[in-house]
């Protein structure tokens, strides 16, 4: 079963709302852990128990567990092997992109079945040119993952680079290859990042996302300041699932898991999504 498929499902079940699992040394210090990889595997512990039965998909930002190294990156395979588990999908926010054997390498780190690794969906960085990531797009189909390219982001410094080209800009050029990996009448497994506080520069590039046909990664909910009526604005009319992910807003509850699985109810009620009540939730 392909990641499409198997996200629609999930988020039929469970709404749309993506929970980013960033275990920020500010947030390990509000929870009373110490910034260590034994601190990040209670954390990710704590988030993935919260919020398990009640949201469909979770995205560890990778760097956060990276920077505690080789222990650190074992706590990011215990999480992913936990979801997989539990029942929750996973897309690894690791942001992967290069050329040749290098980008087979990380396709068969992130997206191999039996590797540590393996997430059901993998972030990737296209601006080595979109078929760069051929290797990626080739293991994932294989393997029935997903993967989710960055195509519009939020932060500043990213215009300069997506923009470039006008009418015919980097963004739309990449909005379209994406679209062309794509099987027509069943969701795809190819999707797009897009920043949920985005919107004017989606309508300026003539994004066409009423004839994508994949999910797209809404990150900047919350915290970063996007909420219903940006998401509204930003994704009128477009036909995949749009997954906002929200992260801190919500961590920033912990560490008790009630009061985690709260934040997560109130953030889908206040972004008008639908979601599974479950034990404890309204």
């Amino acid at each position: 079963m392909t990641f499409g498929i198997r996200l629609a499902d999930a988020v039929g079940r469970f709404g749309t709302l993506c929970v980013g699992i960033d275990p920020h040394p500010a947030l390990l210090a509000a929870w009373g852990l110490p910034d260590t990889p034994d601190g990040i595997d209670r954390f990710s512990a704590t988030v993935l128990e919260a919020v398990t039965g009640h949201v469909a998909v979770i995205k560890p930002q990778v760097a956060l567990f990276e920077r505690h190294g080789s222990r650190g990156m074992a706590a990011l395979e215990r999480l992913l092997a936990r979801g997989t588990e539990s029942g929750v999908l996973t897309i690894a926010d690791a942001k992967r992109g290069d050329i040749g054997s290098t980008m087979a390498g990380y396709a068969d780190a992130w997206l191999r079945d039996g590797s540590a690794l393996a997430a059901d969906a993998l972030t990737l960085s296209p601006y080595l040119g979109f078929e760069s990531l051929r290797p990626a797009l080739t293991a994932a189909r294989e393997t029935g993952r997903g993967v989710f390219v960055l195509a519009l982001t939020s932060n500043p410094e990213g215009a300069s680079v997506q923009h470039a080209g006008g009418e015919n800009s980097v963004a739309r050029r990449i909005v379209q290859a994406a679209a062309a990996e794509n099987d027509g009448g069943v969701p795809g497994s190819v999707g797009l990042v897009i920043g949920a506080t985005t919107g004017p520069a989606v309508r300026e590039l003539g994004l066409d996302l009423a004839g994508f046909n994949g999910p797209i990664l809404a990150p900047g909910v919350g915290a970063q300041g996007a909420g219903r009526g940006e998401l509204e604005s930003t994704f009128a009319g477009t036909s995949g699932v749009v997954l906002p992910n929200s992260s801190r807003e919500i961590l920033s509850a912990g560490p008790a898991v009630a009061a985690l699985r709260a934040a997560v109810a109130a953030t889908q009620r206040s972004l008008g999504l639908a979601g599974d009540a479950g034990p404890g939730m309204d």
